[in-house]
């Protein structure tokens, strides 16, 4: 069985969420992850998703687990019951 993925959309507004909730700007994450403040802006409006890498860094930086961005919540509630 597969895992589904959020849309871009769905995933730009959770990394939207998680860096207001820090009052953080688009700059200040974008230092913090090694990105331009530009891919921020593509990933907050749903014009891109991040790769791999890049998704890794964004939820260490919130201390978040990778899923609860980039997955939907249904998934990985249901793997963490079967852990």
């Amino acid at each position: 069985m597969g895992y589904e993925t959020l849309d871009a959309v769905q995933i730009g507004s959770r990394i939207r969420n998680l860096r207001e909730g820090r009052q953080e700007t688009m700059l200040d994450l974008s230092k913090a992850i090694g990105t331009s403040e530009s891919a921020i802006g593509m990933y907050e409006s749903g014009q891109r998703v991040p790769r791999d890498e890049i998704k890794i860094r964004i939820a260490e930086h919130f201390t978040v687990p990778v899923e609860s961005i980039f997955f939907p919540r249904e998934q990985h509630e249901t793997c963490e019951k079967g852990a």
